[in-house]
């Protein structure tokens, strides 16, 4: 029996969780517990991996249900534009590029100073992005630049 502290099931109020489509449930499973020391909750159906404060819930595509009608699930393909992604924050950035590259994530670029924070991205074995971030600036007053009009 699962103990309901390590399911995304609060006694009162709310959590927030993120459902990720995804090809091969083992293996995205196993990513998500690895590069980020999660604790598998439930291994398949759907497979639930607890990290740190939230939940990371993956399951197969498939069509519509009778409590989403008109709705398909599916991976992102190459190539796709991203339009949301995970946010990781950190408490140190060079130990967790460090640690997930030497469990073998591969990042887009390394951490790099965007003065509010530090950040770097990666993607799963389907091909979700997920920002890594270290607050640093932003302690201190300093935020990015504005991003331009349009881009």
């Amino acid at each position: 029996m699962v103990d309901r502290e390590d399911l995304p099931a609060p006694a009162e109020g709310l959590v927030l969780t993120h459902f990720l489509t995804v090809r091969d449930v083992a293996v995205s499973r196993d990513f998500y517990a690895d590069i980020f020391d999660g604790q598998v909750v439930l291994a398949e159906n759907p497979a639930i991996v607890k990290i740190a404060n939230g939940w990371v819930i993956l399951n197969p595509g498939g069509g519509p249900t009778p409590d989403k009608p008109d709705v398909t699930l599916s991976p992102p393909e190459p190539g796709d534009p991203v339009s949301a992604f995970l946010n990781v924050r950190v408490a140190d950035i060079a130990a967790f590029y460090a640690d997930a590259t030497a469990k073998g994530a591969e990042f887009l670029t390394e951490p790099l100073d965007r003065k509010a924070e530090l950040r770097c991205y990666l993607r799963d074995p389907d091909g979700y992005l997920i920002e890594i971030g270290q607050a640093t600036g932003m302690l201190e007053g300093i935020y990015a630049d504005p991003t331009p009009a349009g881009g």
